[in-house]
């Protein structure tokens, strides 16, 4: 299942007990759209492993800006509270599942 992240949730779900990956997205932008049931699939997939949250960029552009994002879709992957990973771009569920093992290690 997937969270709303939003500029007030956010530092309680970074420094939450499980890793947390944030998918930065609008609504106007197409590939964000093309990756969004991807997202959705992992967050199932992952459920009670990870947090997995969508933070629409428009409403809350102080997370994008205070990461640096300039892109999206962009996914951000934090473990212990700190970022420790970083994907721009769609891309395929095989490659996010690499990154997603990864942050369960």
């Amino acid at each position: 299942m997937e969270v709303k992240i939003t500029t007030e949730n956010f530092e309680s779900y970074k420094n939450g007990e499980l890793p947390l990956v944030v998918d930065l997205w609008a609504t106007w932008c197409g590939p964000c759209r093309m990756l969004s049931p991807v997202i959705s699939e992992l967050a199932n997939d992952y459920d009670g492993k990870i947090v997995v949250g969508k933070c629409d960029v428009e409403e809350n552009d102080e997370i994008a800006s205070d990461f640096g994002v300039r892109t999206i879709p962009t996914l951000l992957f934090f473990k212990n509270g700190e970022l420790v990973d970083k994907f721009v771009g769609a891309t395929t569920k095989a490659v996010l599942q690499e990154k997603f093992d990864a942050l369960l290690k």
